[in-house]
């Protein structure tokens, strides 16, 4: 019979208390205690129906042989806090979430734990607790909102209305449309019906191995989604009865899988900042293996097989009927290492060879290597005399006319001069907005320069603009733009010396970020440059995160 670590504090005077709770003498006996990390709450869209995958969760641990203990874990939605102080928290949340799963899950002894979480920094933090902790661990997302009304060509989202506003700043929209849209964006709950970082995130866990084959963008509401809850409750106790650990599947080459997986559906930015803090907390050293190093390499080598909204009209739901991940993966084949285990406690070969669909083959949104949208991958990083470490860009969600681009800066040191600085007309065809002090520090918190790029969008300028960044990017935003820049402003990277007039020369193809201006006088420029005092960082978690967040480079994680 296994023995389970949980017994061992069983056998001391803990059982009274779970008696107190209710549970039972054969629950507290030979059975596998499997945690539900329940991030569940009534403020996330993504989050609205947890507590009902969660139930489902239940069942399918109960069935198969083990006792449900759920815990609930903090989340907060990107959507509601984007263009204000809000979303200086959202990425340092990750963290929280991480280290809140550890202190349950290592309080309590528990034997596994099922992640029930959705969107941008949900999942992510909890799969970086699942690599620390190393105990048996899966993940189920509760999957992706059904798009909304359509406009400008496709089913609307829920940031459909940043673009709206642009259009009528530009008088091409009146505001009853724009009402109109806000009421009808957003049919139900689900996390966003792009393909951003929650979405991204959902398919790369499921690339990674770590939640079941097929599970990642099974839409919120279809029954479907519960029944998967099911299967992976009942799956985590195979795993804990067969001791297959995160560390057992979070590995280089299961990293390489998912980066791939990543580079071929054109996922969102952000994916590039997790996998690198995943890879640490697998114990992966940063020396050894570098994220970022490995999507520059990959992306060389890996077709971008699908296209789904931002990218294109094809809504989350239309990739789910083609087959979603277990297609891409299949069309992969042999790019792919099929040898690496899974937590559906099988290789990924094994479990590729067994997937059946039920839709037909969209062979226009899931393309084969052979008739791919590109050879090369939907992300790329850029290097240059403006980011000696690292920029990161998304050139299969803009035209391709933009991957050579040259322009004259105009630079703003936070979000919120960029956004009204576009709405008033200053920014013009040409320009390259620059939006520095926006990164892991010096935000802090590293925000999304999402609304600046939905205006320029809505602005017409799209097309004949560029804007780059020390922060980062929403997987939504499409138009040429350049994130995750290292070193950054704060760190005295050289994105903070740059002046309204500079010249500034990208090149998606070769991979480059520069600025024209003469050596010496970067240099000269560099010497003089200060740190600008932040004196708006409130008391708290913010001033710490600010201390110590490493760099985009490095994940932005906490830096010990």
């Amino acid at each position: 019979m296994e023995k389970f670590r949980s017994e061992e504090i069983m056998e001391l005077s803990c059982k009274g208390y779970f008696k107190s709770m209710g549970y039972s003498e054969d629950e507290l006996g030979h059975k596998p205690r499997i945690g539900i990390a329940n991030s569940w709450n009534q403020l996330v869209p993504g989050h609205y129906n947890l507590n009902q995958v969660s139930e489902y969760v239940k069942r399918g641990i109960y069935a198969a042989g083990g006792v449900a203990c759920e815990f609930g874990v903090m989340a907060a939605c990107d959507g509601i806090a984007q263009g204000h102080v809000g979303m200086k928290y959202i990425l340092p949340s990750r963290e929280i979430i991480c280290n809140s799963v550890e202190i349950m899950v290592q309080a309590h002894q528990l034997d596994a734990v099922v992640l029930v979480a959705s969107c941008d920094k949900i999942v992510p933090g909890m799969l970086m607790a699942a690599a620390r902790l190393n105990i048996p661990a899966i993940l189920i997302n509760g999957g992706p909102m059904l798009g909304g009304i359509q406009f400008d060509g496709r089913k609307s989202d829920g940031t459909s209305p940043d673009e709206a506003k642009g259009m009528l700043a530009a008088g091409k929209i009146n505001q009853d449309e724009l009402d109109n849209l806000i009421d009808a964006c957003g049919p139900g709950c689900g996390s966003c019906s792009f393909f951003g970082t929650a979405n991204t995130m959902g398919c790369v866990t499921e690339a990674l191995g770590m939640s079941l084959t097929g599970s990642a963008v099974i839409p919120a509401v279809y029954a479907e989604r519960s029944r998967c809850a099911y299967a992976t409750g009942a799956k985590c106790v195979e795993l804990a009865k067969k001791d297959i650990k995160p560390r057992d599947i979070i590995t280089k080459e299961s990293i390489k899988n998912a980066i791939k997986a990543c580079l071929s559906v054109s996922g969102s930015t952000n994916a590039v900042l997790h996998l690198s803090a995943i890879a640490i907390e697998a114990g992966i050293p940063y020396e050894e293996f570098n994220v970022v190093d490995a999507f520059d390499e990959l992306n060389k080598t890996t077709p971008q097989l699908a296209k789904i909204n931002p990218a294109s009209h094809w809504s989350l739901e239309d990739f789910y009927f083609a087959g979603g991940m277990p297609r891409v993966m299949q069309h992969l084949g042999d790019s792919l290492d099929l040898t690496v285990m899974t937590a559906n406690a099988m290789t990924l070969g094994e479990t590729l060879a067994k997937v059946k669909y039920t839709y037909p083959e969209n062979k226009e949104l899931i393309r084969t290597k052979e008739t791919a949208y590109s050879q090369t991958g939907g992300l790329a990083v850029l290097r240059g005399n403006l980011a000696p470490e690292t920029g990161v860009t998304k050139p299969g969600a803009f035209d391709p006319s933009l991957y050579e681009f040259t322009g004259t800066a105009i630079c703003f040191d936070c979000e919120e001069d960029a956004e009204e600085a576009i709405l008033g007309g200053k920014v013009k065809p040409g320009n390259v907005v620059v939006v520095r002090y926006e990164g892991p520090k010096g935000g802090p918190g590293m925000r999304e320069m999402y609304k600046a790029m939905k205006y320029l969008y809505g602005m017409g300028l799209n097309m004949s603009t560029a804007l780059i960044t020390d922060g980062r990017f929403s997987g939504t935003n499409n138009g040429c733009f350049v994130g995750h820049i290292s070193p950054e402003a704060a760190d005295g990277g050289p994105i903070a010396i740059v002046e309204d007039g500079d010249e500034i020369y990208l090149n998606v193809m070769e991979g480059k970020l520069e600025l024209h201006v003469p050596d010496e006088v970067i240099a000269e420029r560099l010497k003089r440059w200060k740190r600008p005092e932040k004196k708006d960082i409130p008391n708290g978690y913010l001033k710490l995160y600010s201390r110590v967040a490493s760099s985009a480079a490095r994940g932005a994680v906490i830096d010990c």
